[in-house]
């Protein structure tokens, strides 16, 4: 599928939920696209078509970044690295921290989720500051993995996030 009818196909599926998680906060919810199966087959084709050959683990950050980068992980053949919440993961972790745009928040990955010089995208439904991504690319690499790019669904582009990950590749379905 064509990116602009992607994109369209992206935006058909979003509800925004006001007031979440916080008063003032338009929550994107991407949700919707998960229940509709040809429209979650058409996000994940296009990410096995950018990135077949290129990766060797998705790093999905907790907790939407699980659902699409899982899909995407088995579509590719390459593993799937979990990055959680704080207190989540049983062995011993990286660990980072970081302003989200109404508080902050750590997140780990386990020290041995990948090899040394693996190829990894991240990925999430959403980047809104780009505060989460970038603390998941730090991650990746203190574990001596090379951050391919990172990935998402929707950027909400007057955050700007994107300017915080200058030092990544950065692709979005859709800008709002």
């Amino acid at each position: 599928m064509h990116r602009e009818h992607l994109a369209e196909l992206v935006a058909s599926h979003l509800q925004d939920v006001p007031d979440f998680p916080k008063p003032g906060v338009v929550f994107k919810d991407f949700t919707p696209l998960l229940a509709d199966p040809s429209a979650l087959k058409a996000v994940v084709d296009d990410v096995v078509t950018r990135y077949a050959g290129r990766v060797d683990f998705i790093a999905g950050i907790e907790a939407r970044g699980f659902m699409i980068g899982t899909a995407c992980a088995v579509a590719l053949g390459v593993g799937f690295i979990p990055i959680r919440k704080k207190g989540k993961l049983p062995a011993a972790t990286f660990t980072a921290s970081y302003d989200l745009e109404y508080g902050s928040a750590t997140i780990e990955v386990h020290q041995d989720a990948c090899t040394a010089g693996a190829r990894v995208l991240v990925m999430d439904d959403v980047i809104a500051t780009g505060g989460t991504a970038a603390a998941a690319c730090e991650l990746v690499e203190r574990g001596g993995a090379q951050v391919v790019a990172v990935d998402v669904i929707v950027e909400i582009g007057f955050l700007r996030g994107r300017d915080r990950l200058r030092d990544y590749d950065v692709e979005s379905l859709l800008t709002i």
